[in-house]
């Protein structure tokens, strides 16, 4: 029921997901006069309608709601019922385009979070230089880290990257202002002696730019920087396909350099379809939750349902809890911040 299109995206999304996806069912949790009005209008035949079951729901969680009341007002929501069925067992995995905070917020308190995991984290995928993804996260769910947490989000960062992706080692990227270990603030430097005291592939420190380079399969860091650098990269996205888009129809000679252009603008515009990557992880929590974009069409939260069906089909959670469990906080010896070198500021003038 949420997002920016409501039942115009998500039905045919389903719908569409369904007949790539034999072997899955779809819960449809909503207001049911809706949800049966927009099946019956896309008039799915028998063996689709066999496989959606329809969960009604008296109240829909509105894009401005707060969390809190969200979650304290609205306990018949479709958002709170689609993530009880996860907790039940009624289903693998809750998928919503809906509001962020109330999202987190209500699967938080629902699902509660794994052991071991002190904060959920918010991950996705952005596309790269090698054709491939860089795994980014938090972006935005925890905005005040410690270097515990940022451990904590390497090691499910690179389980999400091994069950969607199948790598057995991803490697791990720490974001910093340099790539030398002597720079950072306190939280990062302890956090990269902890990575490197880890079970996990620890690369180093990355910069922004490795994000698109692909210079590593996950970068980590705090929800406060993730937020900026993922809402900075769509920003770019737009202004880029804006500017093609008025430089190739300005005149007859940039149409025709655009005519000859088209297929690698082609190639180039699927290399960084947002849509493709559409769906992020809820992660540390005892249950799938997945968060499409609010402004996602059909193809892009088609997507989001593919990736949270893969997860759950894949071990999401218990590649997670073996993450955890080998790198607990007692297990690996925490440096004295005073041991670690420093150094003042470059002059950049």
């Amino acid at each position: 029921m949420g997002g920016d299109h409501g039942l115009t995206v998500t039905i045919p999304a389903a719908l569409n997901f369904l007949g790539h996806s034999p072997g899955h069912r779809v819960l449809l949790v909503g207001k049911e006069p809706e949800l049966s009005s927009a099946l019956s209008a896309r008039a799915p035949g028998a063996g689709l309608s066999a496989r959606i079951e329809l969960l009604a729901a008296e109240e829909v969680v509105l894009m401005d709601d707060p969390p809190a009341v969200a979650l304290r007002n609205k306990r018949r929501s479709s958002m709170r019922l689609a993530i009880e069925a996860v907790k039940d067992g009624r289903a693998h995995a809750a998928v919503s385009a809906g509001n962020t905070g109330a999202l987190m917020a209500i699967a938080r308190y629902v699902l509660k979070t794994m052991e071991g995991i002190d904060r959920p984290a918010i991950a996705t995928a952005m596309p790269n230089q090698r054709g491939g993804v860089t795994t980014m996260l938090d972006l935005g769910a925890n905005v005040d880290c410690n270097a515990d947490h940022l451990l904590q989000f390497a090691s499910m960062g690179a389980a999400l990257v091994s069950v969607i992706h199948g790598k057995a080692q991803p490697s791990v990227g720490l974001l910093n202002i340099g790539e030398e270990v002597i720079k950072g603030n306190d939280t990062v430097k302890m956090a990269g002696e902890l990575l490197r005291a880890s079970h996990l592939n620890f690369y180093g420190n990355v910069e922004g730019d490795d994000i698109f380079k692909g210079t590593t399969d996950v970068v980590v860091c705090d929800g406060f920087v993730g937020n900026v650098a993922l809402k900075t990269s769509e920003g770019l996205a737009q202004m880029l396909r804006s500017f093609i888009k008025e430089e190739f129809t300005r005149n007859a000679g940039t149409r025709l350099m655009g005519l000859l252009a088209m297929p690698v603008l082609k190639k180039f515009s699927r290399r960084v379809d947002h849509r493709r990557y559409n769906g992020a992880a809820l992660l540390g929590l005892r249950g799938i939750v997945f968060k499409s974009h609010g402004s996602a069409d059909a193809v892009a939260y088609e997507h989001a349902l593919q990736r949270a069906a893969d997860a759950a089909a894949h071990g999401l959670n218990e590649k997670i809890a073996q993450a955890i469990a080998l790198d607990r906080p007692e297990a690996i010896p925490h440096p004295d911040l005073k041991s670690l070198s420093s150094e003042p500021p470059e002059d950049i003038s």
